[in-house]
């Protein structure tokens, strides 16, 4: 902040006011009210809330909290704001998060009214390169959301098989993410059909599980605020030759981006180190982004794309995504990791290249 001349940052969104306060709630998906923390150059930050986050706050290491009654039709927050902002800039830059993967969380108006009163401008991706990089304590949170969806992805045979829906699959996954410990499941995608699927975005449907399908789950359980981001496949009876080979092939473009994954590498490397084995040498695939951060947020900076030539540091936590198209279907496979000193550990337990069959 001291070498871009920002007196203050100013943050407005889930993953930033609980990265700097340790705020976590639920509560976020009211749209309805804005939240502010503001941090100075020097001192502890400072809280700018509706007053119905003031009990939580005050269980934080956060001491100075200014609140006001929300919703309020007339100023809600926007006054406290700009006098906080005016008492601790004094005038100087107040920096927003403004990059990639960031939005600011407030209505457009209030915004307009803020800018105008303030002397806004770019955080030049302080947060950003904060949270790419995790202590030893987020690295163990991470890791233990991780350890609480293997245990679960290990039940799945218990809830899915040959004639069991879809939708009914996904239902009871979650179940067993809660069973086993996460705090809630904000994300499940996945898919199922003959030898793959359409697509990983899709909500499930009440189609039942077939003899030849392919079955992904991929889950982004939270465990004390912070996401696991992992998949897996499994065949619905015997394989055929087409899905153990594709299975095989994405469990060794993994392989490659983790043998690879070290510090000074980058983000583009280990994209070209999975795209090499997806392709088999037959030149560059249209593989799109194969992996990404992942930590508060279920994505995070950076992204394993060949134009992202973000070098990797230790402590960084990354997924490895490879996806490969099977006719008119895919398979992608994924699992996380966290980048050492020497080079890289599993988080998540590490997958065989034999599919399991259900």
């Amino acid at each position: 902040m001291a070498q871009d001349d920002i007196a203050a940052l100013l943050l407005t969104t889930e993953a930033q006011v609980r990265y700097f306060t340790g705020f976590l709630t639920r509560f976020w998906e009211s749209p309805t009210r804005p939240w502010f923390v503001v941090v100075p150059a020097s001192g502890k930050p400072i809280a700018v809330i509706p007053a119905i986050g003031s009990t939580l706050m005050a269980q934080t290491w956060i001491s100075d909290i200014r609140t006001w009654s929300s919703p309020d039709l007339t100023d809600d927050g926007t006054g406290l704001l700009i006098e906080t902002l005016h008492e601790v800039a004094a005038g100087g830059r107040i920096a927003v998060p403004d990059g990639h993967e960031t939005h600011v969380r407030m209505p457009l108006a209030d915004f307009r009214r803020l800018s105008a009163a303030c002397n806004l401008t770019s955080d030049k991706g302080i947060v950003r390169r904060l949270r790419m990089v995790k202590s030893e304590a987020e690295i163990a949170k991470v890791a233990a959301a991780c350890a609480i969806a293997g245990r679960a992805f290990a039940r799945v045979p218990e809830i899915a098989a040959e004639g069991v829906a879809l939708d009914t699959v996904f239902r009871q996954f979650q179940m067993l993410c809660l069973q086993e410990g996460a705090d809630w499941v904000p994300y499940l995608a996945g898919g199922a059909g003959q030898g793959g699927y359409g697509d990983v975005i899709s909500p499930a449907t009440a189609a039942p599980l077939a003899r030849g399908d392919v079955l992904m789950l991929d889950t982004g359980l939270v465990h004390d605020g912070y996401f696991c981001d992992f998949d897996r496949n499994w065949s619905v009876g015997p394989p055929s030759r087409a899905t153990q080979d594709a299975h095989a092939r994405l469990c060794d473009a993994t392989e490659a981006a983790y043998t690879a994954a070290r510090p000074g590498v980058t983000a583009a490397d280990l994209f070209h180190a999975m795209d090499r084995v997806l392709s088999q040498g037959s030149g560059p695939t249209d593989g799109g982004r194969l992996g990404h951060g992942v930590g508060m947020s279920l994505t995070e900076w950076p992204s394993l794309i060949p134009s992202d030539h973000t070098v990797i540091e230790a402590g960084m936590i990354l997924t490895l995504e490879p996806g490969l198209a099977i006719g008119d279907r895919i398979m992608v496979h994924e699992e996380n990791i966290v980048i050492t000193q020497d080079g890289a550990r599993y988080l998540s337990p590490h997958d065989p290249a034999r599919i399991p069959v259900l």
